[in-house]
């Protein structure tokens, strides 16, 4: 029987490290499974993750149920609200019984508190930028005509459409 080399030349990943840290961390603030944190957006999905973060887990006297609670802004703590059974059953898939009896949720300031300061604002695809008008794209197609390589030619066209545009706005 041949022993299996690995590949990594001695390193290790680094989930690998620090999963024993993350999963002491956690327990001792409630969450003996730390998937929930660690895979929130995709327990939650994307429209709630972007609202709310699970900041605790406490387990009432009889230790069955536990309590979840969300930190989420003000504005957004009506729509985590009204979600918060679907929430809870998203939670209750990934766990495989029924862990999280209920959930409650926090209201904060948007910068969040001292200990987690949390980040609530939405991520937006970048938005593409306007069409330059046509004499402006005349002008950076005349400067940069000399180039041979269509990639090259159409960044550079770019760029002088960025710097003409910007010269006859200021």
């Amino acid at each position: 029987m041949t022993k299996r080399r690995t590949s990594t030349y001695g390193f290790a990943r680094t989930s690998k490290l620090l999963e024993g840290r993350i999963r002491k961390a956690t327990e001792t603030r409630g969450f003996a499974q730390t998937r929930v944190l660690t895979h929130w957006e995709e327990i939650a999905g994307h429209d709630v993750a972007a609202m709310a973060r699970p900041v605790d887990v406490k387990y009432g006297r009889g230790g069955l149920g536990a309590t979840l609670t969300l930190l989420t802004t003000g504005a957004n703590a009506p729509l985590v609200d009204m979600r918060r059974e679907e929430i809870r059953s998203r939670i209750n898939a990934v766990y495989g019984y029924n862990a999280i009896a209920r959930i409650r949720v926090t209201q904060t300031a948007v910068s969040g508190f001292a200990e987690g300061q949390v980040d609530f604002q939405h991520r937006t695809k970048p938005k593409t930028p306007a069409q330059p008008p046509a004499e402006v794209q005349a002008k950076a197609r005349a400067v940069a005509a000399d180039v041979g390589d269509d990639g090259l030619r159409a960044a550079l066209e770019r760029l002088a459409a960025n710097v003409i545009a910007k010269e006859t706005r200021g």
